[in-house]
């Protein structure tokens, strides 16, 4: 079954898209030009008329355990979808609660009268578990990341008045941005029998496209390239392919790890993944 993304012109939607990163940004200006107003968040005041250049209704937002600074009322008043695009960040001396963030953020929401929620998920919630994962396993988050993000996930979920798709995308790849990068000449390296469970940014601005074209609501998907090799041997052809270093694994043939299915996506709905990795 051959899925075809299809255009949403017409639909003139106002999406509001909270962090214009470095997957929010090429998202938004790609549902501006398919006849889509967008609001689009950032935090820092130098990028403001780099969103605004590109169409984007452009907003200064942050987010603190306590208070949203920035004008969010503004920024959601008649959104038709918010799209949830920040990460924990829980690195660092100053780490604050994830989850108390999207609680302040969901408060506004329901306040504001939005109802349809998509949710960049990642999935890291799946923890270790090993074998075959999809929609249907149930997360064992192991870092303090994956757990803040599924208690997240459900804070919207469990929500009544809201229609919520969670997103669960694999390591993301795209435009300046490869794991092979910092792989590199590295000696000594564990989990290369480890299958890869990583996306493109092609898709993953396609799947979102979709969710809100096709009314996926209230569903929970995986989002990982549909082929998993081992990381010794994707990452050494990688490095082999962009003229790097190749990366030195240990050999753990014991380890099996985890490989992650999009089959809500593929089984279920048709998606077609296009952008090889």
């Amino acid at each position: 079954m051959q899925f075809l993304l299809p255009k949403l012109f017409g639909l003139n939607k106002l999406i509001g898209v909270l962090g214009c990163g470095w997957l929010g940004l090429p998202l938004a200006t790609s549902l501006i030009s398919e006849g889509n107003q967008v609001h689009g968040s950032t935090t820092s005041e130098e990028k403001l008329k780099t969103l605004k250049n590109k169409g984007i209704t452009p907003y200064l937002i942050t987010f603190s355990e306590k208070e949203i600074l920035g004008d969010i009322s503004k920024f959601l008043v008649n959104v038709d979808v918010l799209i949830v695009n920040i990460p924990p960040k829980l690195r660092g001396k100053n780490k604050e609660s994830y989850v108390k963030k999207i609680e302040l953020l969901n408060h506004e929401v329901v306040k504001n009268a939005v109802r349809k929620i998509i949710f960049v998920s990642s999935t890291s919630v799946y923890g270790d578990i090993e074998g075959d994962v999809t929609e249907k396993t149930v997360p064992q988050p192991s870092t303090e990341s994956g757990e803040q993000l599924l208690a997240a996930e459900n804070i919207f979920k469990n929500d009544t008045n809201l229609d919520t798709t969670i997103i669960r995308f694999g390591g993301l790849i795209g435009p300046n941005r490869h794991p092979i990068t910092m792989l590199s000449g590295r000696k000594e390296l564990s989990n290369g029998n480890y299958p890869i469970n990583l996306i493109h940014l092609n898709d993953c601005i396609r799947i979102i496209t979709a969710v809100l074209k096709n009314s996926w609501w209230n569903e929970t998907l995986n989002g990982v390239f549909p082929k998993h090799p081992s990381k010794r041997k994707y990452y050494t052809n990688k490095a082999i392919e962009l003229r790097l270093q190749i990366p030195d694994y240990k050999e753990d043939n014991a380890l099996i790890g985890k490989k992650i299915h999009s089959k809500a996506l593929i089984n279920v709905k048709g998606y077609e993944f296009t952008t090889t990795l």
